[in-house]
């Protein structure tokens, strides 16, 4: 075991200038836990494979692991993101970005206390579903409503609520799983509530639901496909009609929306995503959908729909387990606030996006293009630099078979396509964009104010990153004599 003396002592570790200087700004108990793994993986380094290293070499190398792993700690993993993908609601990257109006009431309650469970009049306390309620009823035309942490814990909680132990009527064409691998049977059958599946994949009938209703059925459900179509020979029961049904029986109906939207975006080409309005319209009881997708808010499962459910749902105990926080709650506030004008899509960014006309889009994608030519356009690694039309996605599960006629720029390198991008990847802040043909294609509709110069930065510093490591890499001809 010759080959393990040269091991450093925790001592000469703790006192070497790249570790010193840590502990005054980390716990010295911190540190010393990160030195012992990084020497506890050298030792394990040198029995796999012995040989006999220079204590000043190993010294210097825990050192170097010892601050790297320190620093890449305290710098934390959640960073931002520049998105040029031209998805809109990412889900990879937190989907929605938040409006200013939402920040300012973060920025506004966040740092000192809040009226989150005191009602001011009274003194007593008091309900944090209250602060949202009256304005999810006024925008929706519901009755009642509920906000928790996501759909799928509205869904869970509905489900729960009004039918733990009983059964619900669904079509087999609306089993949906979504991302994450939620499925809609597996959160039935965590509800507590027993799926009864009627139809076929393609075809189900009203007459189908009729038959499958019997003594134990609680709940009609609807889940809207909001992440795929089925088309060609297909039937499919209507919101309407289900309600039909179900006053017939004496049964609720709950709509699971998915993406929720609260205007109509047709007037843009984007048509066929049912608003809440219109489920509520319709006469479906209770509404379930999303806060950060197509309503461009924070994360959060919004339950709108009659005030006999909603407050069933509010007495169940698991609602503790599922309800939002004071931070949620303001960002929410703030973003439905914006829908009490006539033009939210002026305010909301996911709705800027997806409403931003084709000629505005284009002339963007040739500013960026003329950036990029001037900053770039002459890198040895740069083959060329063109302004082009793409096609956008919404994202979120919203309109899966509809894309978006956008614009933004494609580069071409010599090779080394795939190094750029993950160099990109690895920037502060990162920039995601697409990879197609052998290029980066950098769509503006997904670039916010002040990106543009970012991403010329980026991609520069990028460029001459690699070109530093492909000329470390080379190996240096005969000195010349």
């Amino acid at each position: 075991m010759e080959h393990l003396r040269n091991i450093p002592h925790m001592d000469d570790i703790l006192k070497h200038p790249e570790v010193a200087g840590l502990m005054t700004r980390v716990r010295r108990d911190m540190v010393v836990a990160v030195a012992r793994e990084v020497v506890a993986q050298l030792r394990a380094q040198l029995l796999a494979k012995p040989q006999t290293i220079p204590k000043a070499t190993l010294l210097e190398e825990a050192a170097r692991h010892t601050r790297s792993r320190i620093t890449a700690l305290t710098a934390g993993t959640l960073q931002e993101v520049i998105n040029g993908t031209g998805v809109v609601l990412h889900t990879n990257l937190g989907r929605a970005p938040l409006s200013t109006a939402a920040l300012q009431e973060i920025q506004g309650l966040a740092a000192g206390y809040t009226n989150l469970e005191l009602d001011l009049d009274s003194g007593e306390r008091g309900s944090r579903y209250r602060h949202l309620e009256e304005l999810l009823a006024a925008l929706t035309g519901a009755e009642a409503a509920l906000v928790v942490n996501n759909n799928a814990a509205a869904v869970l909680l509905g489900l729960n609520t009004i039918a733990k132990g009983r059964e619900v009527i669904v079509s087999r064409g609306q089993l949906v799983e979504i991302g994450g691998a939620f499925r809609i049977p597996e959160v039935m059958k965590a509800s507590g509530a027993i799926l009864v599946e009627v139809g076929t994949t393609n075809k189900t009938y009203p007459s189908d639901i009729a038959e499958a209703i019997g003594p134990q059925t609680a709940l009609l459900f609807s889940a809207h496909t909001s992440n795929y179509r089925i088309v060609g020979f297909t039937r499919e029961v209507s919101l309407k009609e289900l309600v039909t049904v179900g006053r017939q029986a004496g049964l609720p109906v709950m709509h699971d929306l998915g993406s929720g939207v609260l205007v109509d975006l047709s007037p843009w080409g984007l048509k066929g995503e049912p608003t809440v309005q219109q489920s509520i319209e319709a006469g479906v009881d209770i509404v379930t959908f999303s806060g950060d997708k197509l309503l461009g808010g924070p994360q959060a499962g919004i339950i709108v729909g009659k005030k006999v459910y909603i407050d069933a749902m509010k007495k169940n105990q698991l609602l503790r387990a599922l309800r939002v926080d004071k931070l949620t709650i303001a960002a929410l506030e703030g973003t439905l606030k914006a829908y009490l004008s006539a033009r939210p899509q002026e305010t909301i960014p996911a709705l800027q996006m997806l409403t931003t006309a084709s000629e505005v889009l284009e002339q963007r994608s040739r500013s960026l293009c003329e950036e990029l030519k001037a900053a770039i356009g002459e890198h040895p690694l740069v083959a060329s630099i063109a302004s082009t039309a793409l096609e956008d996605r919404v994202g979120g599960g919203a309109y899966p078979i509809h894309s978006l006629p956008g614009f933004g720029v494609e580069i071409a390198f010599k090779g080394r396509l795939e190094a750029i991008a993950r160099i990109l990847r690895q920037s502060r802040p990162a920039l995601l964009a697409r990879i197609q043909d052998n290029c980066l294609l950098i769509s503006v509709r997904t670039l916010a104010n002040g990106d543009v110069q970012q991403v010329v930065r980026l991609i520069g510093n990028a460029l001459d990153s690699l070109a530093g490591e492909i000329k470390n890499s080379i190996p240096e001809g005969p000195e010349e004599r």
